[in-house]
Parts: structure tokens; C-alpha cells; sequence
């Protein structure tokens, strides 16, 4: 069972725009957050796991760094391989080919995305930003994950 994620969307919110989205059924998908190192990177990886074949999936931000060690780590513990990815900024994704964007940005300022595509918000906490230990970082990765696990597994059922 997940915890639940301070400074996420209320249930009413993000369900709602999972069904709207699910009802336009796009064929480009892009995520984005700011740094394109955790959420953004573990909502590609997990969507394209969970998409229906045809679907492109793809992630990127405004300031791209690198993927988090922690990101890959906790989505490798649900046998999702995102080990490959690199950071990427958002003007390097064609825009005419994006049907719907999902902003995953919380605390911070969320990319702007000047293409025509629908834009829904999934307000999620940076799991980067939590300070501590190893293990209080993976979890807050954890909770994320199974945050975006619960999300993405509505959006893409009876797709």
C-alpha cells in the first residue's frame, strides 16, 4: 500500500484528469519537472511499462541534469529498467508530436510547454529535494513511485 505523498494532487483531482486523459487516448505522452532526474524519469519509465503498444512515451525538463542513482534504483525494485535514460530538455522533444503533457512539479516552477498538446498537472514532491540519509531518500523515491504506479495504472486500465 502507498503512503500518501505530501503536495499531490487530491484524489478527486488527478483521477479526474486520469479519465480525461484516458478518453483522448494520445499517441505521445511527455511528462515534465524541472531538473528530468526523478519524477518525470520514473513516470516515463513506468508508463512505458504500463502503455498500450503505439503509445509513445517520453520525459524531459527545463533544467535537465541527470538521472538520480535513486530513481532507477526503486523503479529496478518493481522490474522497471530506466537505467539508460538520460535527462533531456524540453526543447529537444518535438512539439507537433505531443498530444497531452503532464507536469509533475510541486514546490518549484513547472516547465512551460509551448506546443498545442493538452496539459494536465500531477503536483508530486521532489523525492531529490528530501533531506537525510540513504534510506529517508529512497523512501521518499518509494513514495513517489508507488504514487505514480497508482496514477498511471488508472490512466492505462481499460485503455
Amino acid at each position: 500500500m502507498s503512503l500518501p505523498v505530501e503536495g499531490a494532487a487530491a484524489p478527486a483531482d488527478w483521477q479526474a484528469e486520469a479519465d480525461r486523459l484516458r478518453a483522448l487516448r494520445p499517441r505521445h505522452l511527455l511528462f515534465l519537472c524541472v531538473a528530468n532526474s526523478a519524477r518525470s524519469q520514473m513516470a516515463e519509465g513506468i508508463a512505458r511499462s504500463l502503455a498500450p503498444p503505439g503509445v509513445r512515451v517520453s520525459s524531459a525538463g527545463s533544467s535537465p541534469t541527470k538521472v538520480r542513482p535513486e530513481a532507477i534504483q526503486v523503479l529496478q525494485e518493481k522490474g522497471i529498467d530506466i537505467s539508460t535514460h538520460v535527462a533531456k530538455a524540453v526543447g529537444s522533444v518535438d512539439a507537433k508530436s505531443v498530444d497531452a503533457v503532464v507536469t509533475l512539479c510541486g514546490e518549484e516552477e513547472c516547465p512551460l510547454f509551448l506546443g498545442k498538446a493538452v496539459r494536465l498537472h500531477w503536483g508530486l514532491p521532489d523525492p531529490a529535494s528530501v533531506a537525510g540519509g540513504e534510506a529517508e531518500r529512497l523512501e521518499a523515491f518509494r513514495g513517489v513511485r508507488d504514487e505514480l504506479l497508482r496514477r498511471l495504472a488508472s490512466l492505462f486500465t481499460g485503455w
